[in-house]
């Protein structure tokens, strides 16, 4: 394989792993606000914008993770 394959190769493992990651935390993180939410039903307003705010931050990390995937193997 030449060096382009393997950059290829790196930045579709990096952002399939990325992609992952941020699947896991999210579902981790609804889990836990429904959980919350079950057991304090006057907090749910709270819990529920607390989540949404986290999800996007979990969102942005992986999108930028994604995004520096494909560019370090454009850079090759």
């Amino acid at each position: 394989m030449g060096n382009i394959a393997m950059a290829y190769l790196g930045a579709g493992l990096g952002a399939g792993l990325t992609t992952i990651g941020a699947g896991m935390g999210i579902g981790k993180l609804a889990a836990s606000a429904m959980e919350g939410i079950g057991r304090q039903p006057a907090a749910a307003g709270d819990i529920r914008t607390l989540s949404l705010i986290t999800a996007g931050m979990i969102e942005g990390v992986a999108l930028f993770a994604v995004v520096l995937c494909f560019l370090m193997s454009q850079k090759s």
